[in-house]
């Protein structure tokens, strides 16, 4: 007989995806949040939802899991990239990501999913936890012995037109990126810093200067932003025993490239889920969907840590053709297989953590 009640360690997408995916299937679902409330990391952040790693949509694949639509989410077909000296409009036919928000306000993912869990009678007790041995579904977010980067930056109100630039430039982000997004009145600026966290600051100062001065911005209600990356080398989706499924950064899930998570943790919420409702074998399920993004994306940083600012003019000088193969980049292509054993040596040599 299958089990009927199921608890799930986390309210962040991973779970929620999870519990309303089960909810739907009959099953009596509890998710334990130690902190009060959802989004708790974040302050309004303005996050993208990665529309390039897969064929589908991601508001389609969304809407196919069972999830509604119920939050700001903002298509964007167009980013600026720049080295500061130069730039480059990338366009695309269907968007290559959507904004969304991150916190506990009206209008962001995490409220969003929130209520669709508790409107279908998913029980949230807040302000609890449980051992992870006891959860069925652990999705507690970064492993913070896991965590080579960091984002800082500030979220903001503004009459600005909508800006969408990434900026690829040691000295604004080591390593990482910074950018600006503005969308209907709120924005977002910030840096992202990998293996450095001391260059935070230095690095965040240079970017908001660099930002401020080239579009001029008009910046009201002004609060802090940011948070932590957690990625991994190694995924781990089930306990020794089987009998806890980890999704989302708890399993490993993140880009090891650009650090995007988003899809990851929906993907992998609802996967374990079905796997649950299906009697199916999760750990296989999630290394068939999710190793070739995963091994992929670290080759990929392998080659952006190595070719250094020829990467950056290379994405900057070259627009169409870094359209065109952004899926095939994410696909874990036949040169990426051959790539992958240097990546993975230099990757546990550089990040030993990790």
């Amino acid at each position: 007989m299958k089990k009927r009640k199921i608890s799930i360690l986390g309210a962040g997408l991973s779970g929620l995806s999870a519990a309303i995916t089960l909810k739907k299937a009959g099953y009596d679902v509890v998710v334990y949040e130690k902190n009060i409330d959802v989004g708790g990391r974040f302050n309004g952040d303005i996050q993208g939802l990665e529309n390039w790693s897969e064929k589908e949509d991601i508001v389609s694949e969304i809407t196919r899991m069972g999830i509604k639509i119920n939050f700001d989410c903002d298509p964007f077909d167009y980013i600026t990239i720049s080295d500061t000296k130069k730039s480059a409009k990338i366009r695309n036919r269907r968007p290559l990501f959507y904004l969304v928000k991150r916190g506990n306000k009206k209008g962001t993912i995490d409220k969003g999913l929130k209520e669709q869990a508790e409107n279908l009678g998913v029980k949230i007790e807040f302000n609890r936890t449980i051992k992870p041995e006891n959860a069925d579904i652990i999705a507690t977010g970064p492993i913070m012995s896991k965590i080579p980067g960091i984002d800082k930056g500030i979220v903001f109100d503004s009459k600005s037109k909508d800006i969408s630039e990434m900026v690829l430039n040691d000295e604004l982000a080591l390593n990482g990126y910074s950018y600006l997004f503005i969308t209907r009145g709120k924005g977002c600026m910030c840096t992202v810093v990998m293996n450095n966290p001391k260059e935070v600051n230095n690095c965040y100062e240079k970017t908001k200067e660099y930002f401020t001065k080239k579009y001029n911005i008009n910046m009201k209600n002004v609060k802090g932003a940011g948070g932590v990356g957690c990625f991994s080398l190694e995924r781990n989706y089930v306990s020794e025993n089987r009998k806890n499924l980890y999704v989302g950064e708890s399993a490993g899930l993140q880009d090891v490239l650009w650090g995007f998570g988003m899809r990851f943790a929906l993907e992998s919420g609802n996967l374990a889920a079905k796997s649950i409702i299906e009697n199916e074998d999760y750990g296989k399920l999630a290394e068939q969907k999710f190793s070739r993004r995963i091994m992929a994306g670290m080759v990929n940083r392998y080659l952006w840590e190595k070719f250094d600012k020829k990467a950056y003019t290379f994405i900057i000088g070259h627009p169409r053709y870094t359209l065109k193969n952004l899926y095939r980049f994410h696909t874990y292509t036949f040169i990426q297989r051959i790539i992958y054993p240097f990546a993975k040596h230099y990757l546990k040599k550089k990040y030993p953590n990790l």
